[in-house]
């Protein structure tokens, strides 16, 4: 397939790639994956090189501002770890660094990789069920007890479970030493990350250089994905199992992946908390009872996912997840106790594994690697300190390492003797491992290319028809140009890894074919956490609202300097304390009114103020970021930054400004709610939230602004707070009267701003959720808004005083409580239960 696009002089082409390739030189001692050591460029390389030079410096910026958009609008993310803040999970997220030069692969070379990497996850997967099954390789002395029995995700109480260590996703972090070949510096079993972000930077990249992915033949990624998702579901003993992801939640340093990859994947996105173990088997918590969990596609750890049985301080797990386990009532994914083998304690002993299980030899071979808990071993490090690496030999840190690796040749000659007298007295903690220099791929900086190091993660999924190795990986740079193993850590960049064909490649993809498409108007059961997420979503942003409004009420009548009355005043002073009754603006003589306004916009320490409302709806939102749009989720953001204050104390009229500013976009996503959220489950919770605390907000603005002794003044601040004014002035020539205006904003049904349009919508939502029993008999919610309605369509506003309105608001109240114990809080009995059994 020929590449599209402007075709520049030979000679213009041969002056870009010259500038691209200006002073690219390999790092010394390291495999190049682009330039060989004769300064030569790779054949491999050469239609992306071509490409590139026939693009100007502004037309390539072109293509990566598509691909930094495509990172930026799906709001694709990452954590450091440790970089965490409990208050606000999004303090420390970090947009996805993005290297736009995909690390390239001929399918030759790639076939290799993937036999070794398959290879490596069948060994794995056997001595798993070797070490928590029949235990025959410790018994044949291949591998020492204290390998397993010392690692502390060895799980005793999984011992002798058929699901205790299966293995249904592998990876393997590779890096190409000095003479070009492929090398495994770790393996990863517990719960392999990064599939995920491969998957996006395929994606961005693809935006980016669609003729050149297409013209290069590269392999599509969406098979692996469809065999992992089928070997998932060939796991359980239902035709058609439920799948849930279990993750730690919003302050992992992944979830945006977790939430990703259940998305793309169609499983259900879960926590801890949403799943209950029931007569032996697990069940999802949802809003119509509970729903049986057959497969659980783990991303937490082993020991944290049964605080019953294995940790006891975990709030991540399930309690008796352990006992369905070994009943064989649900499918982990990977199995708890995997990550027994991902030790690298374990690594110096697979090649005598490999011959005694596979009766082959490791078609990948791994970092020469010496476990300190061996007297031969563990001389020979000390013996070689300086010229090796130490690292932790499990999980666990050790003494002197913090979880890192480390070059003894690098310490001071004290340190250094700290750490060989630990590695003397305990060396079953320690690895001694050979220091390997990695290869470096090119990075766009400066208008040219450089090489830093990299190392790639491969995985592989177990699928009804054996291991599926992805074609391509998990690319990561390092910012550092040493290209020695253990500087890399985390890396800073990512790469999309393109495995090339010389034929074209099959055309892949999730999605069902046109004619097979099964048409569906909902998209399943909604978890209760997710429920009750979107409900206090749609609160936080109406509180926030309510706030605005009082805020800019206040200011502008403290602007209006030209109606300094005494009704003026008695208004001003009830809605000043209002404010500090809500908890949004601070009490005393100190403050004046101007400030406490500016309080109620700005303030962190206030937590009814408006930016304190905004971070927490931010942050509900977070957690349910996957059921929300790009659009909604740029407003939470728009909305924190026009609060958040970043200088000086506002004036009164540019903090007049900012509340109108905010009240606009919060209008905007009220919109967006209204007009491009699919009337389901989730849209309902949403409304319903939005719909009492507007009504609890409006009972409490008429409370105090519309009593028997409020001046005309506060009745009209009433009809500003509620947005009725133009309504008000339609229907009645005269000036704000108490019983028009309670009737209003009160009692009106065609109003949508009064306490009577936001029950009326309440009972129509709460009618369209779901039931627990076809008794015939009325849920608590249900009950609750029926009264509401009732007691609302036969009030008299000439009747309404302060009790009567508290009444209202009592009950409205009342009804938030029982949606959330009917819908959040329930522990009801599984699905089914009482008339088929459970489903």
């Amino acid at each position: 397939m020929a590449l599209q696009g402007r075709s520049p002089s030979t000679r213009l082409r041969a002056e870009r790639r010259n500038a691209l390739l200006a002073d690219y030189r390999p790092l010394p001692g390291a495999h190049d994956e682009l330039m060989a050591p004769d300064g030569s460029i790779r054949p491999h390389w050469e239609p992306f090189l071509a490409e590139w030079s026939g693009l100007s410096q502004d037309e390539l910026g072109h293509r990566f501002g598509l691909a930094d958009r495509h990172v930026r609008d799906t709001g694709v993310s990452y954590r450091v770890h440790g970089d965490l803040d409990a208050s606000d999970p999004l303090a420390g997220e970090r947009s996805w660094p993005l290297n736009h030069v995909p690390l390239i692969i001929p399918g030759a070379e790639w076939q290799t990789i993937a036999a070794g990497v398959a290879q490596r996850a069948t060994l794995l997967s056997s001595l798993l069920g070797d070490i928590y099954g029949p235990g025959e390789m410790i018994a044949k002395g291949l591998l020492p007890a204290a390998v397993v029995t010392g690692s502390p995700d060895y799980l005793r109480p999984l011992q002798g479970t058929a699901n205790g260590g299966t293995l249904q996703l592998y990876a393997a972090d590779l890096g190409r030493g000095p003479d070009g070949r492929w090398w495994v510096l770790g393996d990863r079993t517990q719960a392999p990350s990064g599939a995920g972000y491969a998957l996006e930077n395929r994606l961005a990249l693809g935006r980016a250089f669609p003729d050149l992915f297409r013209a290069m033949n590269v392999e599509r990624l969406a098979s692996f994905f469809q065999g992992f998702r089928a070997g998932l579901a060939a796991s359980s003993r239902r035709v058609e199992p439920r799948i849930c992801l279990l993750t730690p939640g919003a302050l992992n340093e992944s979830y945006f992946e977790h939430a990703y990859l259940a998305r793309y994947l169609g499983f259900l996105l879960v926590e801890g908390g949403d799943l209950l173990m029931r007569d032996g088997r697990v069940h999802v918590r949802t809003i119509a009872g509970l729903k049986r969990a057959d497969v659980i596609w783990r991303r937490i750890d082993g020991d944290f996912s049964d605080p019953l049985e294995l940790n006891s301080a975990s709030a991540l797990g399930v309690a008796g997840l352990v006992q369905a386990v070994r009943q064989g009532n649900v499918q982990i994914a990977n199995g708890l106790g995997s990550g027994v083998v991902e030790a690298r304690a374990l690594m110096g002993f697979l090649p005598a594994l490999a011959e005694h299980v596979l009766g082959d030899e490791l078609i990948l071979p791994h970092i020469a690697t010496w476990w300190c808990g061996q007297q031969r071993a563990r001389s020979e490090v000390i013996d070689r300190l300086d010229e090796m690496s130490i690292s932790s030999a499990f999980r666990a840190s050790v003494d002197g390492l913090n979880g890192n690796t480390i070059l003894p040749g690098d310490l001071s000659p004290d340190a250094r003797s700290a750490l060989r007298a630990r590695i003397e007295a305990r060396g079953l903690d320690y690895v001694g491992q050979e220091i390997v220099r990695l290869s470096t791929m090119p990075v766009f900086q400066g208008g040219r290319l450089q090489p830093h190091p990299m190392t790639l993660r491969v995985f592989a999924a177990a699928t009804p028809d054996g291991w599926k190795v992805m074609p391509g990986g998990f690319c990561r740079i390092s910012e550092d140009v040493d290209a020695r193993a253990v500087t890399l850590g985390s890396g800073v960049r990512s790469s999309d890894v393109w495995i090339t064909s010389d034929k074209p490649v099959e055309q892949v993809t999730l999605l069902p074919s046109a004619d097979r498409i099964s048409i569906r108007r909902v998209i399943g059961t909604m978890p209760s956490r997710a429920a009750d997420n979107l409900f206090w979503l749609g609160r936080y942003l109406e509180r926030t609202e309510a706030t605005l409004r009082l805020v800019r009420a206040l200011l502008g009548r403290l602007i209006d300097a030209d109606d300094a009355t005494p009704e003026r005043a008695e208004t001003l002073r009830r809605l000043a304390n209002l404010l500090i009754a809500w908890g949004a603006a601070p009490a005393g003589k100190d403050h004046s009114t101007a400030s406490k306004a500016s309080a109620a916009l700005h303030s962190v320490d206030q937590y009814g103020s408006a930016l304190s409302s905004v971070r927490e709806a931010r942050r509900t939102a977070s957690v349910i970021r996957e059921r929300l749009s790009i659009d909604a989720w740029r407003l939470f953001g728009d909305l924190q930054r026009q609060l958040t204050l970043s200088g000086d104390e506002p004036s009164e009229g540019d903090a007049y400004e900012t509340a109108d500013t905010a009240l606009k976009t919060l209008a905007a996503f009220s919109g967006l709610s209204q007009e491009n959220m699919v009337r389901g489950a989730g849209w309902r919770f949403l409304d319903i939230g939005r719909r009492l605390e507007r009504g609890i907000a409006t009972c409490r603005f008429a409370r105090h602004f519309a009593d028997s002794s409020a001046p005309g003044d506060c009745l009209d601040a009433l009809l500003d707070l509620t947005d009725s004014q133009i309504t008000y002035r339609s229907r009645y020539l005269l000036g704000p009267a108490l019983a028009p205006v309670l009737d209003l904003v009160m009692l009106d049904p065609y109003n949508p701003r009064s306490v009577a349009f936001q029950i009326d919508r309440l009972d129509v939502e709460i009618a369209a959720l779901p039931t627990l029993s076809e008794d015939g008999m009325l849920e608590a919610p249900r009950r609750l808004a029926l009264k509401l309605a009732a007691e609302c369509r036969t009030a008299e506003a000439s009747r309404l005083d302060r009790t009567s309105i508290l009444l209202f608001e009592q009950l409205l109240m009342g009804l938030a409580s029982a949606v959330a114990d009917r819908y959040f809080l329930q522990n009801s009995e599984p699905e089914g239960s009482r008339m088929t059994g459970i489903a």
